[in-house]
């Protein structure tokens, strides 16, 4: 394994930290994204049949997003609370929270494994597949979720090395699994002529090698924190802040793939398997437009995290200023580029006519608001950070579940709105959550810091 190096979270300098831990998360987060995005590429490209192969796969997305939000559960609950006890140098209670989030990921890949198996094909039909779609989504799927142990242990476990500050390792465990989807993905598709069962054959490998690499750093030499068997009995002292903190990030990911299953059903039922298609382009543009600010928000939570906890306020107010001004600069572009190029992103995964054009409608109103996430987005993954589990569990649920999914549903039947209400409903939460979010934020961030520094007055 390559020479790593570890950033000092605690005394670098905060750009040249959040440059060394955002880029390669950025990075990883655009790489992880591939797996899906590169299935659904060499997928709508499959001569004669590409457009329905693409819906169905879409169709698979709202599982494959809870399957990967189980993961975020444990690792994004985990790994702020590691950074704390190192910010703290306690480095042994840091190892004891990593190991009893191992055991926690593998029950719950054992449990969702076999709930998933049974109810599969049931659920595809609920979130919108047809006749015509069934049976590429059900293929997909059924080999797809025989991997989920490697899924939650590549991005559960990943967290861990990012909270240590190894962000080019963190970045390394993405990019080797994603490099080989790539090289895989086309070898079983078309030269073996697997179909949708080539791309989840590949994508599930490519997470098992990802999963190998992380296993052996985090029980090599490099690592300041290591597994050791002492830990890897589950504790529910440990577990349940654990879970607690885990529960925001864990909303934001599985609301995803629930708002992806209203959005389907309710375009099959107003516009049919055109529409359907149509979103699982637009998710795909949203994953690569969302996932940079994403990374930046991971790069910034153990400069935070390892701060606070060594009560270091004027480095968690600069990191935070910083990454908000980065994350809202690359928002304003992207949203640029989309609403005036929309045609450029859907070229990459389908050359229809007739999804092309209504794609091209749909994105302009779709992404309408997504530089507004840039705020939302920043301000969330600091409340995390900080180990604020109540406030950023809110958050989690009021664009998606509060606000996105009950205007999918009603918008639809408002002024005669049908297919074009589903996707109005998203730039409305998109605004809504943010400026609550941002607002929230002006009002608690300057309370927490105070009263954490009380307290530690208090003890000295």
């Amino acid at each position: 394994m390559a020479k790593t190096h570890q950033n000092d979270l605690g005394r670098d300098s905060i750009p040249s930290l959040l440059l060394k831990l955002s880029v390669p998360a950025i990075l990883a987060q655009l790489v992880n994204a591939l797996y899906n995005i590169v299935d659904r590429m060499y997928i709508g490209h499959i001569p004669n049949e590409g457009v329905q192969a693409l819906t169905g796969l879409g169709l698979c997305f709202p599982i494959i997003i809870i399957i990967s939000a189980f993961a975020a559960f444990v690792g994004m609950g985990g790994a702020p609370y590691a950074s704390m006890r190192m910010g703290e140098k306690d480095n042994e209670g840091a190892e004891k929270i990593m190991g009893n989030c191992l055991s926690a990921l593998v029950i719950i890949s054992a449990v969702l494994t076999v709930l998933l198996l049974i109810f599969k094909r049931d659920l595809l039909f609920l979130f919108g597949a047809s006749e015509n779609t069934i049976e590429y989504a059900d293929s997909y799927l059924g080999i797809y979720i025989l991997g989920t142990i490697f899924v939650q242990f590549s991005l559960g476990l990943n967290a861990f090395i990012n909270a240590q500050g190894f962000a080019t390792i963190g970045m390394a465990t993405v990019l080797i699994g994603a490099v080989t989807n790539i090289v895989l993905d086309p070898l079983f598709i078309f030269v073996f002529h697997m179909g949708v069962q080539g791309a989840a054959l590949a994508t599930i490998l490519s997470q098992a090698v990802s999963a190998v690499w992380v296993l052996l750093f985090l029980t090599g030499k490099r690592t300041s924190l290591r597994f050791r068997l002492r830990n890897l009995k589950p504790d529910l002292r440990l577990l349940g802040p654990v879970f607690a903190l885990g529960l925001s990030p864990f909303i934001m990911q599985a609301t995803e793939g629930l708002v992806n299953i209203v959005l389907n059903a309710s375009l099959q039922r107003y516009g049919g398997d055109l529409y359907v298609g149509a979103m699982t382009i637009l998710s795909s543009v949203m994953q690569v437009v969302t996932m940079p600010m994403t990374g930046l928000g991971q790069g910034l939570q153990p400069i935070v995290s390892y701060n606070f906890g060594a009560k270091k306020f004027d480095r968690v107010r600069h990191a935070f200023k910083l990454t908000l001004v980065c994350s809202f600069v690359f928002s304003f572009l992207m949203w640029g580029f989309i609403e005036l190029f929309p045609q450029v992103f859907i070229a990459i995964f389908n050359k229809d006519p007739s999804l092309t054009q209504v794609t091209i409608w749909a994105m302009r109103i779709f992404m309408a608001m997504v530089f507004m996430m840039a705020g939302q987005f920043t301000c969330q993954q600091v409340f995390v950070a900080l180990g604020q589990a109540k406030i950023s569990i809110f958050l989690a649920l009021l664009r998606k579940v509060i606000l996105l999914i009950p205007l999918a549903l009603v918008l639809p039947h408002l002024f005669g709105l049908s297919v074009t209400g589903v996707f109005l409903a998203e730039p409305i939460a998109d605004f809504c959550a943010a400026a609550t979010t941002m607002g929230l934020f002006a009002f608690q961030f300057p309370k927490i810091l105070k009263a954490a520094g009380e307290e530690h007055r208090g003890k000295a």
